[in-house]
């Protein structure tokens, strides 16, 4: 198998893979783009890999583009791995379209789970107010909200909804799921369909938007659903920008529900500097961060060596990406 990789990554998993290397012929990518096969530089075109593997550390950089636009350009390309969360960029399904398999890793899916926790805990507790209670040398207490009995609409069950489902339940929370699949699961005490979320909002006190991006769901926090969602509710979004209507939301906030909007990705990112959402007294915001957790690369590391050992032997891969989900 002829596997463009990310030196990098690379490294990080030579000595787990070093059983394999005999199976592989190795393209591997620096930081500045350049491709090299047996220690000789090649360029894109003379790359036709069998496989890549595009992973997070390598997007956004020089080199992540020269893995996707060799893959874009190789005649042989039967399978692509990515660590993103989610495959609504449409570089996946041209690739797909090319005949490639697509599989995708979930490392991020805990990392993105704790920061959920963390920011609705830290709203829960008031940990700004008592920072400038201790800032003003004010002897306060300040009664919070616990987590336990409260009320979690999860709005996508994948990896991501089922980490803050086990974190949320390990606290006393009730959970409600919306899963594409409508299975039963057993971390969700109920599961619902997307056509059905807008009946559980108004027993909800945090929603938390994680669905992949697609037709279904682009839009789908819109004014209607803002106007159903539960007084002191909190809406957190750590799926797409394009899932919210951001007018509406904004709109919807200073009327007062939900009452604070914990948003990690938004329509333009990076967000402009005039977005009223850096300023917004009920908004906080961070630069679609969520996944960089401490493990995130180590599991993205283990998932895509879990998958190259698969296809080496001829079996079936894991998470292949789900075609609805694939941007156009």
């Amino acid at each position: 198998m002829r596997l463009m990789i990310y030196e990098p990554a690379f490294r990080r998993i030579e000595g787990e893979i070093a059983p394999c290397l005999d199976k592989l012929d190795l393209l591997l990518v620096d930081n500045e783009g350049r491709i090299t096969s047996d220690g000789m530089l090649i360029d894109q075109e003379q790359a036709q890999p069998d496989a890549g593997w595009i992973g997070a550390d390598a997007m956004g950089g020089a080199g992540g583009r020269a893995i996707l636009i060799s893959c874009l350009k190789s005649h042989r390309l039967s399978w692509a791995h990515t660590g993103a969360a989610g495959v609504d960029n449409p570089v996946w399904r041209q690739l797909v379209e090319k005949g490639a398999v697509l599989t995708t890793g979930h490392g991020q899916a805990d990392s993105i789970a704790e920061y959920v926790l963390a920011e609705v805990m830290a709203r829960f507790q008031r940990v700004a107010e008592r920072r400038a209670e201790q800032a003003a040398h004010k002897w306060s207490r300040l009664p919070f909200r616990e987590v336990a009995g409260t009320r979690w609409l999860l709005v996508g069950f994948g990896a991501i909804g089922q980490g803050v489902a086990q974190r949320a339940k390990g606290f006393g929370a009730h959970v409600d799921a919306v899963r594409r699949s409508g299975a039963a699961h057993p971390l969700a005490d109920r599961v619902i369909a997307l056509s059905d979320v807008k009946s559980l909002l108004p027993q909800a006190d945090v929603v938390v938007l994680s669905p992949p991006l697609n037709d279904e769901t682009r839009g789908l926090a819109d004014a209607a659903f803002f106007a159903a969602m539960k007084p002191r509710s909190l809406l957190v979004n750590v799926g797409r920008g394009q899932l919210v209507d951001e007018a509406a939301l904004l709109a919807a906030l200073d009327k007062g529900i939900p009452e604070h909007a914990i948003l990690d990705v938004f329509h333009a990112e990076p967000l402009p500097a005039d977005s009223p959402f850096w300023d917004h007294p009920t908004v906080s915001l961070t630069p679609h961060a969520s996944a960089f957790g401490s493990g995130a690369a180590a599991r993205n590391d283990a998932m895509f060596v879990e998958n190259l050992k698969r296809r080496l032997k001829g079996e079936p891969l894991l998470y292949e990406a789900d075609a609805r989900d694939l941007g156009r």
